[in-house]
């Protein structure tokens, strides 16, 4: 691959790793600096040797990675807000007791059934002066009144610092919110918070205004609400208030990159711009005035749509190409593809770890590298097919750049994301140009209703077409059990294909081979793995007992009669069977003994009962019976005791101090999470 050979490539390579190494290794920041000042130095004294004496490069090339690693490490930790001394994180009373809380409203985010939600910025914890993003929840009320971005607010509150997932092979909610720098959630109500009068005036609020206002001259102008709310996803980039069948719709036909502004929608918006620019000369002074324009443009929507990552990466990259173009300069695509990436995780490294980030970058190379070669293939002879020819092409090209990691992160397939590409992306290109021109005039109040209307219109045909594909459930393929040994194999067996089918020869062709072989090692060391695995799983569900014991890759579930069809309904057993590659063998009544691994395990229901001469290894508690804990541990002497979500909380306080009384340990699964036995 010649793209590896730039210079710029090895570079933001090595930044990468770095920031990888950084963010899993959590290194002394202390130590980091000095090996980033020790690694310049060599970098410096290699370079002036080379310098003079012409010869060979590669203790010059060494040097440049080790530094652009470490550069990309020390990124990390100066962007990690967890490394800051003023961080609340470091405020251990913060997390033990109630304090008066000074906050700042940063960003709205999707409200949930009970909780409006915001990320906020803290300012001081009682009278200490401290900073870091948090997670404000605030109870819901039936005045539905929300807070705007930049406003102050104090209330008392103790914070909760983010919990590990319920279950095993759930969604890490809090490992997600670490990634974006948030360590900690706040719960509230609106009667106990107080609104400061003074604004915080930065650049998202000013965005959130613009937003704020162009969302209300649209329902003003009686905008129907569904469409108006894909609307401010499609252009603005906020998904909040899309209904989850809507959501769901998207996702099932395979465009639910649609709703999230990137690549196509920032192509669609320059080529708008470009064309509204036509009458300007092309001479020096026009092709700067018409710069300018394009540049300062990109920004504002940037900014508007507050300034996600995938908007980021989109309106980096497309300002790079529009400055070489309007410099009369060739551009290499992967140069500035490279460049956007740098600058942008130089900036900000976190972006590095958004899915989002990670699928466009990976769909737009794919693109730009494979597309071509499948374009090649075939030379329609009239303008219709060579249109749809070509949207096809971009459609596999992006669907199979991207397939490894969605399938690792969705574990899902839509098979008809090709036809949902044909049929979409003419409404798409007429609901972004029409889209963009009536939110700027909205922005100054004027919405006339000879644009909202087709745009409505657009937006409602849109929404019926992803709806009548995401019919047939039958094309997509769930819950494929995908772990990373076998996404980078399949990576390496994408690429190699496609070096191989570029340029075929016999080393290239040995290389494809031996990326085959190599995802056969992954699944084989894959399914070795799960075979000599055993546990046995006490699950997290309020309200409802679900144990199951696995041996490779066969699950026997257990539960109480009662609860049985709302447990196998749950999500959680279908997420814990994709992650284990596993299949559900049977399904049983939970009995009052059960044996695993060389432990005896005594299961108390409601009733209590329990034989006095059974010496249990371990007791499980559900379904709160009325007993006597202490009695009983004397007993029956157990060696832990653990407590399913189904048991009332009181009662298990009540648990929990007879058993450190006697110093044996107790498990509290609703509020440590599950307990595994292995």
């Amino acid at each position: 691959m010649k793209v590896l050979q730039f210079p710029i490539a090895r570079i933001t390579i090595g930044f990468i790793l770095g920031i990888l190494a950084a963010f899993y290794l959590k290194p002394d920041p202390t130590f980091m600096f000095g090996l980033l000042l020790i690694s310049l130095l060599l970098l410096g004294i290699i370079y002036l040797d080379h310098k003079n004496k012409s010869g060979n490069t590669i203790y010059f090339n060494i040097a440049t990675y080790i530094a652009s690693l470490l550069i990309g490490a020390t990124t990390q930790i100066v962007h990690t807000d967890y490394y800051q001394k003023s961080n609340y994180i470091h405020e251990n009373s913060f997390f033990e007791k109630p304090q008066l809380i000074s906050v700042v409203i940063r960003e709205k985010l999707k409200s949930t059934n009970l909780n409006d939600r915001y990320i906020a910025l803290t300012n001081k914890i009682g009278s200490k002066k401290c900073t870091g993003r948090i997670l404000l929840n605030v109870h819901r009320d039936s005045l539905n009144q929300t807070f705007e971005t930049g406003v102050s607010l104090r209330m008392k509150g103790m914070a909760f610092k983010n919990k590990l997932p319920n279950n095993p092979d759930q969604f890490d909610y809090g490992a997600y919110l670490e990634k974006k720098q948030i360590y900690a959630q706040i719960y509230s109500d609106k009667e106990s918070i107080g609104v400061g009068s003074k604004y915080k005036k930065d650049i998202w609020y000013y965005s959130s205004k613009i937003r704020t206002s162009i969302i209300h001259n649209l329902q003003k102008s009686n905008f129907n609400k569904t469409e108006l709310n894909v609307a401010i996803a499609l252009i603005m980039g906020q998904k909040q208030d899309i209904s989850p069948e809507i959501i769901q719709d998207y996702q099932y036909a395979g465009a639910i990159h649609i709703l999230s502004v990137s690549g196509l929608h920032i192509g669609f918006i320059l080529l708008f711009i470009t064309f509204l620019l036509k009458p300007i000369p092309n001479n020096r002074r026009g092709s700067i005035m018409k710069l300018i324009i394009i540049l300062g443009s990109l920004s504002s929507f940037a900014v508007i749509a507050g300034l996600a990552p995938s908007v980021i990466r989109s309106v980096t990259m497309f300002s790079f190409v529009a400055i070489g173009y309007h410099l009369r300069r060739s551009v290499n695509i992967y140069h500035t593809i490279l460049v956007s990436v740098f600058l942008i995780l130089l900036f900000q490294p976190s972006f590095l770890f958004d899915v989002g980030f990670q699928l466009s970058y990976m769909a737009l190379f794919f693109i730009i590298w494979f597309q071509p070669l499948l374009a090649s293939l075939w030379s329609p002879k009239t303008k219709a097919f060579s249109y749809i020819w070509g949207i096809l092409t971009v459609s596999f090209a992006a669907q199979i750049g991207t397939l490894p990691l969605s399938i690792y992160y969705f574990h899902q397939f839509p098979g008809l994301f090709f036809i949902t590409n044909l049929a979409v992306i003419p409404i798409l290109s007429f609901v972004m140009i029409l889209g963009v021109l009536v939110m700027v005039l909205a922005a100054f109040n004027f919405v006339p209703l000879f644009l909202s209307k087709p745009l409505e219109w657009g937006i409602y045909l849109l929404n019926k077409i992803i709806n009548s594909i995401a019919s047939f459930e039958e094309f997509i393929i769930r819950d494929i059990p995908f772990n990373i040994y076998l996404m980078v194999s399949s990576y390496l067996v994408i690429v190699a294909s496609i070096i191989w089918f570029k340029k075929p020869s016999y080393g290239n062709l040995l290389i494809v081979l031996i990326s085959f072989l190599t995802i056969q090692i992954s699944y084989m060391k894959t399914q070795w793995d799960i075979k000599n695995q055993r546990e046995w799983v006490v699950f997290n569900l309020k309200k409802n007992t679900m144990v199951t014991a696995r041996d490779g890759e066969n699950v026997i579930l257990y539960t109480h009669d009662n609860t049985l069809k709302e447990v196998k309904s749950n999500g959680v057993l279908n997420s814990y069977l994709v992650a284990n590659f596993s299949t559900l063998k049977s399904e049983e009544k939970l009995k009052n003994i059960a044996y695993f691994n060389g432990n005896k395990i005594l299961i108390l229901d409601s009733l209590g009962h329990y034989p006095k001469d059974l010496r249990p290894d371990i007791i499980l508690i559900t379904q709160s019976p009325k007993i006597n804990m202490e009695r009983m541990l004397r007993i029956l002497k157990p060696r832990m005791v653990v407590a399913d979500a189904s048991n009332y909380k009181t009662l298990q306080k009540y648990w929990k101090a007879s058993c450190e009384k006697q110093k044996i340990p107790f498990h509290a699964v609703a509020e440590k999470g599950f307990f595994k036995l292995n």
